[in-house]
C-alpha cells in the first residue's frame, strides 16, 4: 500500500485520546503516517503533541440532550468544523479515518464521508454516546469494548474487539514503581484514580479516612489537576499526585487494589493487569450513566466491587474495601478466565483493510 496515511480523531476527556494512542504506536512502527484532529482548546491537543504526532484543532460545538442557549449557536461551530476538517483532509488524504468519540469527532467523520474516506469509530462504554450515534450514518466500521454494546449498532458493520491498551502497560517493575513512590513498608498498595480531571467526593472521603487507611495499606492517590492537599504532603504512607504518565506502568506494576471510577478503557486497562478493583462509578446527576452500567457489567462479571457515589461515605468506603481484600482471591480467579485476545493486533488489522 502506497499511501499509509491515518488521521485520528476523538476528545474531551483522556478516554477519547489514550485508547487512540494505543493503536497509534504500532501503526507507527509499521510505517503509518499519522496525524490527529481534536478540538482547539481540548485536553487531546497536549496529550497527543507529547507523542509528536501533528494536531490540527477545529471548531466543535457541545452536543447536548438538555435545554441550553448554546444549543442554538453550536450548530454554527459544528458546521464551521465540518469545514475544517474537510480542508484538512483534503490536504492530507488519509486512506482512513479512525474516531474515538466525544464532541470534536462528528464534523471530521463528516466531512470524511463527504470525501468519501473510510471511517472506523471505536465505541468504549455499554451504550453509545451522542457523538457516536451521530457517527454512526457515516461509519464504514464500528468497534465496540462490551460484547452488549453490538445490539445498538447495524449488525453488518460492528465488530466486538475489546478495549484497546497501551503496550507499555504490561512492561511496569515493580520494584521500580515502589522506589517512583517511596512507600517500602510490607503493606499492600492502593491506587486512587478519580479519572483524567479529579473527582472531588472520592478525594474528600479517602482523606476523611486516611489515619484507618494508613493502618492497613499504603495509598498513591492520583487527585486531578489542582488537588493535592498540601496539608497532607507529610502523612506517611500516603503520596499524592495530580497526575501519572510515564511512570504510571511501574506505579500499577507495584500496585495490589484500585480504587477508580468507572471510565472503560481505566477498567479495561486495570482488568489486563489483573488489578481487584473498588468501582466508583459518576452518578447519573453528573453524566449519562455510562459508568454506571459499565460498572455493573464487571461486578455481574466478577471482576470488581461497586459502590455508588451517592452511597459513598468513609463508613461505606472501608466496608467495601475490606469486602474487596477479603475477596480478593475470588476477583483475580474471574480476571483469570478473561480472553487474552490482544485487541491492538485485532485493529490494526482491520484498520489495514478497510485501508486498501
Amino acid at each position: 500500500m502506497a499511501n499509509k496515511k491515518i488521521v485520528f480523531t476523538g476528545g474531551g476527556t483522556a478516554g477519547h485520546v489514550t485508547p487512540n494512542i494505543a493503536i497509534m504506536n504500532p501503526l507507527r512502527e509499521s510505517g503509518w503516517d499519522i496525524t490527529y484532529i481534536g478540538s482547539k482548546n481540548g485536553i487531546e491537543k497536549e496529550i497527543v503533541e507529547k507523542e509528536n504526532v501533528p494536531f490540527y484543532g477545529i471548531s466543535s460545538g457541545k452536543l447536548r440532550r438538555y435545554f441550553d442557549w448554546k444549543n442554538f449557536s453550536d450548530p454554527f461551530r459544528i458546521l464551521k468544523g465540518v469545514g475544517e476538517a474537510y480542508s484538512i483532509l483534503r490536504k492530507l488524504r488519509p486512506v482512513v479515518v479512525f474516531s474515538k468519540g466525544g464532541f470534536v469527532t462528528v464534523p471530521v467523520v463528516m466531512a470524511a464521508k463527504l470525501l468519501k474516506i473510510p471511517v472506523i469509530i471505536h465505541e468504549s462504554d455499554i451504550t453509545p454516546g451522542l457523538a457516536n450515534k451521530i457517527a454512526t450514518k457515516f461509519a464504514t466500521r464500528i468497534f465496540v469494548t462490551f460484547e452488549e454494546t453490538a445490539k445498538y449498532f447495524p449488525l453488518e458493520k460492528v465488530l466486538h474487539t475489546g478495549s484497546p491498551i497501551r503496550k507499555e502497560l504490561f512492561e511496569g517493575n515493580k520494584v521500580e514503581g515502589k522506589a517512583i513512590l517511596g512507600l517500602h513498608e510490607n503493606k499492600p498498595i492502593i491506587t486512587i484514580m478519580g479519572g483524567s480531571l479529579g473527582a472531588r467526593k472520592i478525594n474528600e472521603t479517602i482523606r476523611e479516612s486516611l489515619d484507618i487507611l494508613t493502618n492497613s495499606y499504603q495509598i498513591v492517590h492520583l487527585t486531578g489537576k489542582g488537588n493535592v492537599d498540601e496539608s497532607l504532603m507529610h502523612v506517611r504512607g500516603y503520596k499524592q499526585f495530580e497526575y501519572i504518565s510515564s511512570e504510571l506502568p511501574d506505579v500499577l506494576a507495584a500496585t495490589d487494589f484500585v480504587i477508580s471510577r468507572a471510565g472503560a478503557n481505566s477498567i479495561f486497562e486495570f482488568l489486563a493487569l489483573r488489578i481487584p478493583m473498588l468501582l466508583i462509578p459518576l452518578s447519573k446527576n453528573a453524566s449519562r450513566g455510562d459508568q454506571i452500567l459499565n460498572a455493573k457489567s464487571f461486578r455481574k462479571k466478577g471482576y470488581a466491587q461497586v459502590l455508588m457515589e451517592e452511597e459513598l461515605t468513609k463508613e461505606s468506603l472501608l466496608l467495601n474495601l475490606d469486602s474487596l481484600v477479603s475477596e480478593s482471591e475470588v476477583f483475580l480467579h474471574a480476571m483469570e478466565q478473561t480472553s487474552t485476545q490482544n485487541t491492538v493486533d485485532l485493529i490494526v488489522d482491520e484498520i489495514t483493510y478497510y485501508s486498501r
